[in-house]
């Protein structure tokens, strides 16, 4: 089956296409083999004037614009290597010419699987206030939020990455473990770029590649999350 990415952010994007081509080979036996994958974005700059004014119908209007052309191209289902624009999928799905895998349904299958009971959720402000995660996943601090999202949007989807930023991060896991929290979703597909479970305080549920092997899972009928994607 051939996966469609809709890509909003580059490093996103390129983070969650890297994964399927990286971790395919052991799936194939073949040190070059990977499902066919198209991927196509609109213009993030367009996403984020959307977000910002809290248009989720305009964001899930791009959504689409990508799906049909990924369905054209010959996509059978498709991902969104993007958290935060998952607000819009209640408007995407039921207008979508092919079904999708929800990233937060992903994440929260992975959470389940490994007994974490209390996650802290990171991610850009819009994120971290919807209700694209479980509501019993701990948010960080008003504050924290404001300076998390800079983080991200300001530097990580910029390709820049700051010793001062990872230390921000670090920060802010080591408080939500004091919160009693026993994970923490990267729920930003760019934080696995600068945090992972060598620099964290707490496991880590990576997004953006969970999101990439339930796509394997599904392009390769593998058992596992993702093998029938609800439309």
């Amino acid at each position: 089956m051939s996966i469609g990415i809709v890509a909003c952010s580059a490093e996103g994007a390129a983070l969650c296409y890297r994964t399927l081509c990286i971790e395919a080979p052991a799936l194939l036996g073949d040190a070059w083999a990977h499902p066919e994958v198209a991927l196509h974005g609109e213009s993030l700059a367009e996403y984020m004037r959307r977000v910002e004014r809290g248009d989720w119908e305009g964001v899930a209007a791009l959504m689409l614009s990508s799906a049909e052309k990924l369905a054209k191209a010959g996509a059978d289902f498709l991902i969104c290597p993007d958290n935060t624009v998952h607000q819009a999928m209640r408007y995407v799905r039921p207008r979508s010419p092919l079904p999708w895998l929800h990233i937060a349904e992903v994440v929260a299958a992975e959470a389940d699987r490994r007994g974490f009971r209390k996650p802290g959720l990171l991610g850009t402000k819009w994120l971290v206030q919807s209700d694209v995660y479980p509501a019993a996943y701990v948010r960080p601090r008003a504050d924290e939020r404001e300076e998390l999202s800079r983080i991200i949007m300001d530097e990580l989807v910029c390709g820049v990455f700051k010793p001062d930023g990872v230390a921000y991060y670090r920060r802010v896991i080591e408080r939500l473990k004091g919160e009693g929290c026993d994970a923490v979703v990267l729920g930003c597909t760019e934080i696995p770029l600068i945090i992972n479970d060598s620099n964290s305080a707490l496991p880590v549920l990576d997004s953006t590649r969970l999101l990439a092997r339930a796509a394997l899972s599904r392009a390769l009928g593998r058992a596992g999350f993702g093998t029938s994607p609800a439309r």
